[in-house]
């Protein structure tokens, strides 16, 4: 199933001001310009999907269970990327590890092992 990620534009408030990670110092907010998420988020409309997270397995990169991956497919994955894996019918999100003919699949979490593939197994990544 294709879903239209375009409908319609929404363009957003986005803020001058530069938020500080430490203390926080005083000074006027004003808006800088529009941000319309689909420019910002998606670079390749075709290879673009968006999927929600069920689990805690990559907790330890920060992606939580309920939070929505934007996910595009034409980027190459490469060793150390967390990347959408399908295995057996069934996707699942983990960090790439590759080594000679071994691909390793690392959650970030460490309750769960990882999984390791040889290249004449088949994955979708």
């Amino acid at each position: 199933m294709v879903v239209e990620i375009y409908p319609t534009v929404c363009i957003l408030p986005l803020f001058q001001h530069r938020i500080p990670a430490g203390f926080s110092s005083p000074s006027d907010e004003y808006v800088e310009k529009g941000l319309d998420l689909n420019s910002y988020l998606v670079r390749n409309k075709a290879a673009t999907y968006f999927f929600r997270v069920v689990g805690d397995s990559m907790i330890g990169a920060h992606i939580h269970d309920g939070d929505m991956l934007v996910v595009d497919r034409s980027i190459e994955p490469k060793h150390g990327h967390i990347v959408l894996v399908l295995i057996n019918y069934e996707y699942t999100v983990k960090r790439l590890y590759t080594c000679d003919s071994v691909i390793g699949l690392h959650a970030e979490n460490s309750a769960d092992l990882p999984v390791r593939f040889r290249e004449d197994e088949e994955l979708q990544v």
